[in-house]
């Protein structure tokens, strides 16, 4: 499903994947950015991040708002808070404007019913992610009504693995790729965990 297409959206493509409600800060150094980040700022509009890989221009990108300027130098460089809200597809470049931009549409997921499974293994990966990372138990409330772009959006994932998050139009697909990188970022940091133990006890493992 797709929303109507819009035309001259700003695009800004980056060595970087954006997942909705994740926040992004960014450097506004370049000329035509400036002018583009300026541009929504005066117009208050969303523009998009789009992944710039070795292979060329993702299809998927996600619109983000500037939640707010952190900073503006003298030369005219800005620092920017954003926020990615939704993704979108590319459709076609434009180069009609001062800064890169595109015809985009943002794009929904089809109809589904939830799968109540893949959401449990989804948020008990997570929870157990959490807590093996910080010591803290998230607040079980607050984990129930997140989105698996929510989960994702806090946790490092690489390039590679965020795309595909991106690009899935189904939650019920998205909490089942979660759960699996979920789990296998906790089996990493597992590893760590076990390594520097042995670091820390001169190549003994310590128990108890």
């Amino acid at each position: 499903m797709a929303e109507a297409v819009e035309h001259e959206f700003p695009l800004f493509p980056l060595a970087l994947v954006a997942l909705p409600s994740e926040q992004v800060r960014l450097h506004i150094f370049e000329p035509r950015y400036r002018v583009m980040i300026n541009e929504c700022l005066e117009r208050e509009r969303e523009f998009g991040i789009v992944w710039l890989a070795d292979d060329g221009l993702k299809p998927v990108g996600c619109a983000c708002e500037i939640e707010r300027v952190l900073e503006r130098l003298e030369d005219g460089r800005l620092n920017i808070l954003a926020r990615a809200t939704r993704p979108f597809r590319l459709i076609a470049r434009e180069d009609s404007l001062a800064y890169p931009a595109g015809t985009i549409e943002f794009v929904q997921d089809g109809a589904e019913a939830p799968d109540e499974d893949a959401s449990a293994e989804a948020r008990g990966s997570y929870a157990a992610l959490v807590e093996e990372a910080t010591d803290d138990e998230p607040d079980a409330d607050a984990l129930s009504a997140m989105s698996a772009y929510e989960m994702a959006a806090t946790v490092e994932f690489g390039l590679e693995a965020k795309q595909r998050l991106l690009e899935l139009r189904s939650e019920n697909a998205r909490l089942r790729l979660l759960t699996r990188l979920l789990r296998a970022a906790l089996k990493r940091l597992e590893y760590v965990d076990r390594a520097q133990a042995r670091a820390r006890s001169n190549g003994k493992v310590r128990f108890g």
